[in-house]
């Protein structure tokens, strides 16, 4: 137990918390609560119960995890989880809710930035190093990669996937499927090119963008990928296509 729980906190006495973790005034962890080690959170941030989380973790104030799911078929007493990994920073607002189907998780990974008023739904998937800008909302089942960076404002229909390394404008609405690597935006909603800042960022730069490039530009034309040199980014992209999509893609123009 750690000695940096504010007097006015509640903790629950069936909650797991590991060493040096910080309560502020009036914060609330609920029953069959894991949090791990170093984790703070803030004044009147709450974590409801079947929360499981990681290390490092902080929740500005009024941050809530493992709220109820938004379904009205739901019953209270089901057993689900919202599972979160690492060193995930929630701002103030912020909202997850833990999965709608027994035994089922909400999944965050590690590393990421969640700003102001963003929410991710009942049993959603969202990788690691994802930042969500202010009121970005993904509905259920929606399933998130790695790296993506989600402009103020996006909502996500349930069941949309969005390929990791990619970036969405501010202001999309999504309700189809977002390719790997790419920038999208607009309304309706089109992927436009490579998003090359971030895949810079990330390293992935000389040929390896260029084997990016040139496979959009097959993709554009309906022709097959096999022909490009199979590098980790092209082995994720080809898999990452050959799941069948629940809601289809965005239409793509040009790549440049």
């Amino acid at each position: 137990m750690t000695e940096k729980i504010h007097p006015t906190a509640y903790v629950s006495s069936t909650a797991v918390l590991g060493e040096n973790v910080t309560l502020g005034p009036f914060a609330v962890i609920e029953d069959n609560v894991e949090i791990g080690k170093g984790c703070q959170l803030g004044a009147h941030a709450v974590v409801q119960s079947y929360v499981k989380m990681g290390a490092g973790n902080v929740l500005h104030p009024h941050a809530v995890l493992g709220g109820l799911p938004q379904d009205t078929s739901f019953k209270a007493e089901t057993v689900s989880w919202l599972e979160i990994g690492n060193n995930n920073v929630f701002r103030e607002g912020f909202t997850a809710h833990r999965a709608s189907i027994e035994n089922a998780v909400t999944s965050i990974g590690s590393e990421c930035f969640f700003m102001n008023n963003s929410h991710v739904a009942h049993d959603c998937v969202v990788g690691d190093k994802t930042i969500f800008a202010n009121n970005v909302a993904i509905g259920g089942f929606v399933e998130m990669g790695d790296n993506i960076f989600m402009g103020g404002g996006v909502v996500v229909h349930q069941f949309c996937r969005i390929g990791s390394y990619a970036i969405v404008q501010g202001t999309t609405g999504l309700n189809k499927d977002v390719i790997p690597y790419m920038l999208i935006g607009g309304r309706p909603a089109k992927h436009y090119r490579l998003n090359s800042v971030g895949l810079r960022r990330a390293g992935i730069k000389g040929d390896k963008y260029k084997i990016l490039s040139d496979a959009f530009r097959l993709l554009k034309n309906k022709k097959p990928l096999e022909e490009l040199e199979q590098t980790e980014e092209m082995l994720y992209l080809q898999q990452w296509l050959k799941v069948k999509s629940k809601r289809g893609l965005h239409g793509f123009i040009e790549v440049s």
